[in-house]
């Protein structure tokens, strides 16, 4: 049978990094690839607990249906510790709680995007939200990423070379993959250039909680007094990405939408993992818990800037982050980053290709992404290691 697939899929391409993971399976292989919460980040313990508590004394109540915009008391959580700890969300915002963050990028081009569309792009971005803007048959126009941020004039320029621009989207916190902080003052100019452009931002934050140094940056939904600004937080990289539990704050308007196409997409998220987020994030030290992921993250990405200097210079070069999970490593001119990437896979090393988070992966690109959360200091030492002997003796 000959099959015949919609338009909106027809062109797209498997994910590049689920397409490694099938090479970092190999127990040989050192990843460097994927984006997993070390696995000393778990708050295991605690989620046995709240689990076992609540399927002894109360299991209905979390294994009935729910409402689709959310467990009542994880939202209202949310709403205080969000206004309190980040001066986000307002009276004319509401939050709604979704399946993971990318849920919330599909909800939102589902509500907001018609065929054509533009969605105005970090470059590089992250390819899960570039696929799903894709999948709209969105066209993807990509500002380019600097060390402090996007290219202000850039920005500018697409946005008025793209009449049909409806969304800004952006990571401004440790961004996946470059690792880059968006500074407050281009934080302030992207929200001045939205409102004056008539387009909507779509601020994506899954990283925010992972600061290892220098001062937090207010978020750009903090700023937000016009009700142009559509906040993504999750839970997944600081409880448990398994959970699939992420909150998206957005005008009322915008919020109303988001419901009824969450009701035709999966009903309401998971009702228990609802629970157990709304349980740890009151009823435990959470903000402790967070002290502790810091503390994890900042040895172990300490530990990865360490080895990249040791190792990969003069061939490798990157910027140091201040947070986050991923470090964008830049090859010289003279190194092929295609050619270098699949070598490194011959030398059971996976690092993923700069191309993959572009919004045009035909265009040039001599980078790479890599992680250090999730493997161990001896795979991370062992797999730097190869990486620049590949590089530095290159011919």
């Amino acid at each position: 049978m000959e099959y015949k697939f919609s338009d909106r899929v027809s062109n797209l391409k498997p994910s590049a990094i689920r397409e490694i993971f099938k090479y970092a399976a190999d127990p040989e292989v050192v990843s460097l690839s994927a984006g997993n919460p070390s696995p000393d980040a778990f708050p295991a313990k605690a989620i046995a607990e709240i689990s076992d508590d609540v399927l002894k004394n109360n299991p209905i109540s979390v294994l009935q249906y729910s409402v689709s915009e959310g467990y009542t008391p994880l939202r209202q959580h949310l709403r205080d510790y969000m206004k309190r700890e980040n001066n986000t969300g307002s009276e004319n915002d509401d939050i709604i709680i979704t399946t993971g963050a990318q849920q919330i990028m599909d909800l939102c081009s589902k509500a907001l995007l018609n065929e054509g569309d533009v969605v105005i792009c970090e470059a590089p971005s992250f390819i899960g939200s570039l696929n799903t803007f894709r999948s709209y048959n969105a066209k993807l126009v990509g500002v380019t990423v600097e060390s402090d941020g996007m290219n202000i004039e850039e920005l500018e320029n697409a946005l008025k070379t793209n009449p049909n621009a409806k969304i800004i989207y952006t990571i401004p916190n440790f961004q996946n993959p470059s690792g880059v902080t968006t500074c407050l003052e281009k934080r302030k100019k992207i929200y001045e250039l939205a409102k004056k452009y008539g387009v909507l931002i779509l601020e994506d934050n899954p990283y925010g909680d992972l600061r290892y140094s220098g001062e937090n940056i207010p978020n750009i939904k903090s700023l937000d007094t016009d009700g142009i600004v559509i906040y993504a937080g999750s839970f997944s990289k600081v409880i448990s990405p398994g959970m699939r539990v992420a909150y998206c704050i957005a005008p009322k308007p915008v919020f109303q939408k988001l419901v009824v196409c969450k009701q035709g997409n999966d009903v309401h998220t998971n009702i228990w993992s609802q629970y157990v987020c709304d349980e740890f994030i009151t009823k435990y030290d959470f903000n402790s818990h967070l002290a502790k992921l810091r503390s994890i993250y900042t040895k172990k990405a300490d530990f990865c800037m360490d080895l990249l200097d040791k190792y990969c210079k003069p061939a490798i070069t990157y910027n140091r982050i201040d947070g986050g999970l991923f470090i964008w490593c830049d090859l010289p001119q003279s190194i092929n980053m295609q050619d270098f990437c699949k070598k490194a896979i011959e030398h059971k090393v996976c690092v993923v290709p700069g191309n993959a988070f572009l919004t045009d992966e035909s265009d040039p690109c001599n980078s790479f992404r890599i992680n250090f959360s999730t493997p161990t200091d001896e795979q991370l030492e062992k797999g730097i290691k190869i990486l620049g002997e590949l590089a530095n003796n290159w011919n």
